[in-house]
């Protein structure tokens, strides 16, 4: 049926795809099952429920009016922020300067610092108390601000540190992208005395604009499920105010012991980045061919 050749390939790929079926595709029909089921660890009569559970997440004020808002709301400014700066410095490291190598490895740090180490790290920076923030603001005469149970300002602080920690990754793809464009087009425009902004422009963007749809894709699936630095930060509060999916489904599943409504909300994000990673891929395409 198959040949030597093909044999060796299907051998040399079963590790690979015994681990992503114990690991990724049971724990999916787990929790698939879960979601139909009145399974609660506290009591786990397992008993079928239907549509149950997703008609109470889909039916929940909090899921619709709080936590998707802030979960899209989340991705976006996320991915822009961390997009704009990235693209920034990677224009800058383009350019040849004394010490351009120290700075590419400052640059590295963040990549280095694990989610919830930083989110600690920024956690203490902006305490109301201890915080340097509020030290800093008050030695200038300025009055400390609580910046961690106030809605807006917590969610600010959890998108910054977001940024800070991906803009490093879309300064390298992006650096390694202008440095893969070809030469000419930028030496013809400056035989031509064409201006920066216009080089950037008409040149620089329309060169790069797949390797930045590419970053942008792969980004805005991955911000939809974060979870590490905004449990550490805020952990959803003040109140509820900056919960986002994950935490959504992980509050359901682990603290309230409702593993069937828990993975009724896992199953209804996965189907939202479903449709979001498919529309986003469109959109690479459509980029691609133009």
């Amino acid at each position: 049926m198959f040949g030597e050749q093909q044999r060796f390939m299907l051998f040399l790929i079963a590790p690979a795809a015994l681990l992503m079926l114990l690991f990724q595709v049971l724990p999916i029909v787990i929790g698939a099952n879960a979601s139909f089921r009145n399974w609660a660890l506290y009591n786990p009569k397992k008993t079928w429920v239907g549509l149950d559970h997703y008609y109470a997440v889909l039916s929940d004020p909090a899921f619709l009016y709080t936590v998707l808002p802030n979960t899209f709301l989340f991705m976006v400014l996320s991915v822009a922020g961390a997009l704009v700066a990235g693209l920034s410095l990677a224009l800058l490291l383009n350019r040849p300067f004394r010490g351009q190598k120290l700075v590419q490895t400052i640059l590295l740090v963040p990549l280095m610092v694990a989610p919830v180490v930083a989110a600690i790290m920024i956690r203490w920076i902006f305490n109301d108390q201890f915080g340097i923030v509020n030290a800093v603001l008050e030695a200038i005469g300025l009055e400390g601000q609580p910046w961690l149970v106030q809605r807006w300002s917590a969610f600010g602080i959890i998108l910054l540190t977001d940024i800070w920690l991906w803009t490093p990754w879309f300064t390298l793809l992006l650096l390694a992208g202008l440095q893969s464009l070809p030469k000419e087009p930028f030496e013809a425009a400056a035989i031509d005395g064409t201006t920066t902004w216009r080089v950037f422009r008409f040149l620089t963007l329309p060169m790069l604009r797949p390797v930045i749809v590419v970053c942008v894709v792969i980004r805005a699936i991955d911000a939809f499920r974060t979870f590490d630095i905004v449990w550490t930060l805020t952990g959803g509060g003040p109140g509820r105010s900056t919960e986002l999916f994950s935490l959504y489904a992980y509050v359901h599943a682990f603290l309230n012991l409702d593993l069937g409504r828990g993975s009724a909300a896992a199953i209804i994000g996965g189907l939202i980045i479903l449709v979001i990673g498919v529309a986003l891929y469109r959109l690479v395409d459509r980029i691609a061919k133009a």
